[in-house]
């Protein structure tokens, strides 16, 4: 089957990029611009038109790529054309009509790159990360992926447990043979530095995640006492209705920030207070929920409602800024009950010390992300994999006697099947259609 799609972004343009993928692209390119294909990777204006007919749908540049030279591994070619939507629909229209060809689904060129061994499954993740990358950190991180150091190193360390489970098999194979001291000593200690090396490797604070994913910010707090005001302020712009009456964020309103370099999402949340109405209680029950899931809550409270910091105490630990708006309504000292608590005092109607909690927020992020250059994990799977792949190297290391030896190779076995898993050595189909169908079309 041949596959195509636009593989530049859709809209107006000034130029759109289709790719075509499969046996039949060759035949493609000849019934729509009359002649044989061009010089492999060298760039050819052509006349292209309409199957069949010699009416013309543009004149572009055709870049032949034959298999396996190719980012597919197939023949694969791309029409470099004007980007009106009526040309691209014009050439999709007709390449449809060639027998075999069909659109192309999400992710579907990178997913062919994949399974012709032309790049790994990290690298193919990485690609997506790349394409869907808002800031510098999240670009540099994709790039540090693609270019396998990820890889490598998982790959480095499945390498070292099946030379472990050659000893161990051996074994097997030839029981009235006895393991050298030497052997069961090197054994030992080599699976004791693999559980090492991977025990370090999760305990990243899973900077990886918050990269790709964004640094997870909570504004929680009781009504009006401005967190739209306030979510508004960090977007300069309008994210979320505000009104002076109590109640009226009633769901959990989100925006992608990027501070000083570093992926944010803000999320404003409903105002935390005892309600009769079934609408607004899910929202209440909606914010808490985001509280706990945030790398980072900003607990908000008004000069009027600090009396109320009971509720809230829960929500206050390291990872929490306690932020007092409407401080140009203060008329005495803050209780002692409210100085204990680290706080920020602001005024977001008066820009008063806006800057000062701007500063916080930047230094928390950086912080939180001081630790970058070694980070190997960046996606839930790979994280979940590894404890897998631990979870059977220390069940290995339980075991000591020579009956345990056909159970213990199958602990290394099951060990490898996990690092194989992460970069795509062992049978991964289960997961290509979630990890792919994150692609956008023609990538």
């Amino acid at each position: 089957m041949t596959i195509y799609a636009l593989s530049s972004g859709p809209g107006i343009s000034g130029i759109a990029v289709v790719r075509i993928s499969g046996e039949d692209t060759s035949k493609a390119i000849e019934l729509m611009t009359g002649k044989s294909v061009p010089r492999p990777r060298v760039a050819t204006l052509r006349k292209i038109n309409k199957i069949n007919t010699s009416e013309l749908i543009d004149e572009g540049i055709i870049l032949w790529f034959p298999g396996p030279e190719s980012y597919t591994g197939e023949d694969m070619a791309e029409f470099h054309t004007h980007g009106s939507k009526a040309v691209i629909e014009a050439l999709h229209s007709s390449i449809s009509k060639i027998e075999n060809c069909r659109l192309a689904e999400p992710g579907e060129f990178t997913k062919l790159a994949f399974q012709n061994g032309k790049i790994n499954l990290l690298k193919a993740e990485s690609i997506a990360d790349l394409i869907s990358s808002e800031t510098e950190i999240q670009r540099r991180q994709a790039v540090k992926i693609m270019k396998g150091k990820s890889a490598n190193k998982f790959n480095g360390l499945r390498e070292k447990i099946l030379k472990i489970l050659s000893h161990v098999e051996a074994k097997i194979d030839f029981p009235e043979e006895e393991l050298s001291i030497e052997i069961l000593k090197n054994i030992k200690n080599d699976s004791a530095e693999i559980i090492r090396d991977i025990e370090k490797i999760l305990d990243d604070q899973k900077v990886g995640e918050r990269i790709r994913e964004g640094f997870k910010i909570a504004i929680v707090g009781p009504t009006n006492v401005g967190k739209s005001t306030l979510i508004n302020y960090l977007s300069n712009r309008d994210v979320a209705i505000v009104s002076e009456i109590a109640g009226t964020t009633r769901d959990v309103i989100e925006t992608h920030l990027n501070i000083d370099g570093y992926p944010v999402v803000v999320s404003d949340t409903a105002g935390i207070r005892e309600s009769k109405s079934e609408i607004e209680k899910k929202g209440i029950k909606l914010a808490l929920q985001r509280a706990e899931d945030a790398d980072l809550k900003l607990i908000v409270l008004d000069v009027k409602s600090v009396d109320i910091i009971d509720v809230f105490k829960e929500l206050m630990d390291e990872n929490s800024i306690l932020v007092i708006n409407k401080c140009d309504l203060l008329e005495k000292e803050l209780s002692p009950e409210i100085k204990k608590f680290p706080h920020i005092l602001i005024s977001l109607k008066d820009n008063l010390k806006t800057d000062e909690l701007i500063s916080k927020l930047k230094n928390k992020l950086k912080n939180k992300f001081i630790n970058n250059e070694d980070i190997l994990i960046t996606r839930e799977r790979h994280r979940q994999h590894l404890y897998q792949c631990l979870d059977h190297l220390k069940s290995f290391s339980q075991k000591s006697r020579s009956e345990d030896f056909d159970k213990a190779a199958e602990d290394l076995r099951l060990a490898t099947r996990q690092l194989g898993m992460i970069v795509g050595k062992v049978d991964v189909e289960e997961l290509l259609g979630s990890i792919f169908n994150d692609f956008c079309i023609g990538k």
